[in-house]
């Protein structure tokens, strides 16, 4: 039956949050000094409705001089994408793996345009391998540790 073929489609993409600190400007902006650099991805999914689910990818992008914040960038984008007529283990697998591939370039070229429009040089977040990710999560060290399911 027609009913029964699997549809995932795309629905929506967009930004949902995005913020820029610069607590210790104008001062810190005089160092000379480099600055270290702390990136954090996140990725999570819930349902919207009946076969429709968002999908979300963070980022947090730290910059520090010693133990002052040069700045700090907090990002998420998100993914509204139709799902359905899929096994739970495949549902999965879309949801952890194919929809942060599909949102995280939007991420991407909007966290380096924040930082820019910041007034720094901007931070290029590195290509992710979503399956990996996925796997390690699938695979924790205790079964009490495995993320959250959507039913």
């Amino acid at each position: 039956m027609a009913d029964q073929e699997p549809v995932f489609q795309i629905q929506r993409v967009y930004l949902k949050e995005a913020s820029l600190e610069q607590p210790n400007s104008p001062a810190i902006l005089l160092e000379q000094e480099q600055p270290s650099v702390d990136i954090q991805l996140g990725v999570e999914a819930n349902p919207v409705a009946e076969g429709i689910y968002e999908v979300c990818v963070t980022a947090t992008v730290q910059t520090k001089i010693q133990d002052r914040t040069v700045f700090l960038v907090e990002a998420k984008q998100a993914g509204i994408f139709e799902i359905r007529n899929l096994p739970p283990e495949q549902l999965g697998q879309i949801m952890g793996i194919a929809c942060p591939q599909i949102v995280y370039p939007y991420l991407r070229g909007n966290v380096a345009d924040l930082i820019q429009r910041g007034g720094f040089p901007p931070v290029h977040l590195s290509e992710i391998n979503f399956q990996a990710m996925y796997e390690q999560q699938q695979n924790p060290a205790g079964a009490d540790a495995a993320p959250s399911s959507l039913q």
